[in-house]
């Protein structure tokens, strides 16, 4: 990180924490985690609700998982699109109008009257989700020192890591017994209460002194930004490759009951909010080393994985332990805040275009070599491949840094 870089962050950091005293920043936080935890839940509540969507609009149910492709597809595209033009925003106003959208497609698509206006809808959903953890993790950021900015980004994160556990299980739960539609009501209301806590919490704030599209798109034209995002791209697809077949794991390979995938998932959902919590505080201590030894880690977890994943004692541990592999998402998402020096926001938004990019790679290898025979626990050798390939852009990211002298 450069000298300059880093004097901004402090500059800005100081200056919120001054103003704000501890008890707002942690009202303005959990505000920006209520929305975390609404959109962690609308994204995943949809994969146990997919045959129900399917019965209802008379579709297949693979044809129904296009309406998590859709998704996916908008938050990929939302992110970098949104940050570039709401350059001259102020984040608040920002924030509002992303979780505004947010609450009013999920209100919307329960509303939906035939398949394709639902998978249209779903795919708007979509394009607030990184702009919004991309904005939420600057601000959150920037009211602490300089210090202390992991374990922010990882409290906004941990709405949506608690989403996991909590917020899709019950929502599930909510439109299996009443309908799919009411799950999505729930979460446009949570959408809706989250706009109310910003508002009620948030300070108004002005334009970042400078901002301009053409300022965000310089956020591309730094080698180091497309590394940070590629670690993400790459790196998180094996855990996305295992969990998109976990369920078959669970009652195929481990030969458990199909009642156990809901304590499996849970497994899941705890490691995650663990690595969260470790994570960013390890990633306080030392950012670089909290990536590349996350990668490591998983390197290790997915290839016992896919060797004893048939004992189920085994896979208990290295579900939770995969789910764990969460831990470097703070890290990253800090970096990604100093490689970008002032084109912060489009490179906040865009790592979470990088995770829906592992989402869909890890799932699609995943079944590859399902399909080609090796069973699900395969996909820990496709874990494996994927953490090799984050460590090594992971390597080409440190090696360039020392080579010019600044990351």
């Amino acid at each position: 990180m450069t000298d300059s870089v880093h004097s901004m962050d402090a500059a800005r950091a100081s200056s919120s924490h001054q103003t704000l005293s501890p008890l707002a920043v942690l009202l303005i936080t959990f505000a920006l985690a209520v929305g975390g935890f609404g959109i962690g839940t609308g994204e995943f509540v949809i994969m146990g609700l997919l045959p129900d969507v399917a019965k209802t609009f008379e579709v297949s149910i693979p044809m129904a998982g296009y309406v998590i492709s859709a998704y996916a597809l908008g938050v990929v595209v939302g992110a970098p699109i949104i940050a570039v033009l709401s350059a001259r925003v102020p984040r608040r106003t920002l924030l509002l109008w992303l979780m505004g959208v947010f609450a009013a497609g999920n209100i919307l698509s329960a509303m939906a009257p035939d398949f394709w206006s639902f998978t249209f809808l779903r795919f708007l959903t979509g394009l607030p989700h990184g702009a919004y953890f991309g904005v939420a993790s600057l601000v959150a950021a920037s009211m602490v020192p300089p210090n202390k900015r992991a374990r922010a980004v990882g409290r906004v994160m941990l709405g949506l890591t608690i989403a996991t556990l909590l917020g899709t299980p019950l929502a599930t739960f909510m439109g299996q017994l009443l309908s799919w539609r009411a799950a999505f009501y729930l979460v446009g209301g949570i959408g809706a209460l989250t706009v109310a806590l910003v508002w009620y919490f948030k300070p108004k704030d002005k334009v970042q002194e400078g901002a301009s599209i053409l300022r965000e798109l310089s956020a591309f034209a730094k080698p180091q930004v497309w590394l940070t995002l590629g670690i993400a791209a790459v790196g998180f697809g094996g855990m996305f490759s295992v969990f998109s077949y976990i369920a078959s794991t669970t009652t195929e390979t481990a030969g458990l009951p199909a009642s156990m995938v809901a304590v499996v998932l849970a497994l899941f959902g705890i490691g995650m909010n663990v690595g969260n919590i470790v994570g960013s505080r390890l990633a306080d201590i030392s950012l670089k080393g909290t990536i590349g030894g996350s990668m490591v880690f998983y390197i290790i977890v997915m290839l016992v994985f896919a060797n004893f994943a048939q004992y189920p004692i085994v896979l208990y541990i290295t579900v939770f332990l995969v789910g764990c592999g969460f831990a470097p998402a703070p890290a990253l998402q800090t970096r990604l805040m100093d490689v970008a020096a002032d084109a912060q926001t489009l490179a906040a938004a865009s790592n979470h275009s990088a995770f829906n990019i592992a989402n869909a790679l890890g799932a699609a290898l995943g079944g590859l070599v399902i399909s080609w025979g090796w069973g699900f626990a395969a996909t820990g050798y496709v874990g494996v491949l994927f953490s090799l390939l984050g460590l090594g852009v992971f390597s080409v990211s440190i090696w360039l840094e020392r080579k010019t002298g600044h990351a």
